[in-house]
């Protein structure tokens, strides 16, 4: 990836809070890059890149941890309460730092059932779920803290070792129809590479707030299962109709079928000109399947 003009240099440190899928890969490609990047973790490790944050039971990151920090991103979900457990536990100590950005992953979730129709930035949100409000009022928190703070909203997200190839073969890919249904999704690698992107021309490009990071083709469920199935050489199994599957499912796997939206990505990809590795699923899918050892 070019670095011209960079905001960022090899004395930057970032802490990164919550080391699930997009944390972790995000991790892995700053430290490729050259910068220092501690991970949180909520139990004791040897990896001396790792520091301790539960904020469940109090346990909370050393002064130490903090030396020379000068970005984060936090991947961690809202707790019980709505409320931000980094905000909750660490907005002094943050505010206290000389921090040069922060980063947030959100979700496209907060924008809540448009019928289809597309949704972007300067749409309010109108979240439909619990979940989504618990997002939305932690977006607030974060903007509202004096911090220099980055919302970054994503919608489903996939990559290696998290796809519709893990479904198959695992048995647990359900084949269901919903007519006009459609979901927005990303790649794992595009929700790194668009934020590094961004942090590298930080000088050059427009601020903004709050971003969507979403692919080129927001499709139907059954048209990204058809093609992981025909890349296997595997016969799909016949699709279920919506209102005859919804009872077997799960009240949160069903919950994702009551929404429908398109997530546009103009403002990340045309305003500030970000360039989509995986443009499409069938780009990415098929990156995730020609590098996989294990199907």
């Amino acid at each position: 990836m070019k670095n011209p003009a960079s905001s960022l240099n090899s004395k930057n440190k970032f802490l990164i809070f919550g080391c699930g899928f997009s944390g972790s890969f995000f991790a892995k490609k700053i430290r490729q890059l050259g910068y220092t990047a501690l991970t949180s973790s909520r139990s004791e490790k040897k990896d001396p890149d790792s520091f301790l944050f539960n904020s469940e039971i109090g346990i909370i990151p050393t002064k130490k941890t903090f030396d020379g920090v000068t970005h984060i991103l936090s991947c961690i979900p809202p707790d019980k309460n709505g409320k931000d457990p980094v905000l909750s536990s660490l907005k002094d100590q943050l505010k206290s730092l000389s921090l040069e950005w922060v980063g947030y992953l959100s979700t496209t979730g907060v924008y809540g059932n448009t019928k289809g129709d597309w949704v972007s930035e300067i749409d309010n949100p109108n979240p439909f779920q619990e979940r989504s409000h618990k997002r939305l009022n932690c977006e607030k928190e974060w903007l509202e803290s004096g911090l220099p703070v980055q919302i970054f909203r994503l919608p489903g997200i996939y990559g290696p070792g998290r796809s519709t190839f893990e479904a198959i073969k695992n048995k647990k890919v359900r084949v269901i129809s919903k007519k006009n249904q459609v979901f927005s999704r990303i790649h794992v690698a595009d929700i790194t590479n668009a934020i590094i992107y961004l942090l590298q021309n930080k000088n050059s490009l427009k601020f903004y707030q709050i971003i969507n990071i979403a692919d080129d083709q927001p499709c139907s469920q059954i048209e990204v299962i058809q093609y992981c199935y025909d890349l296997l050489g595997l016969t799909m199994p016949r699709p279920v109709l919506f209102e005859d599957a919804k009872k077997e499912l799960s009240p949160i796997a069903q919950s994702f079928w009551m929404e429908n939206r398109r997530v546009s990505n103009k403002l990340l990809c045309e305003k500030l000109g970000y360039k989509l590795i995986y443009k499409n699923y069938k780009i990415g899918l098929k990156d995730c399947f020609l590098n996989s050892k294990n199907l």
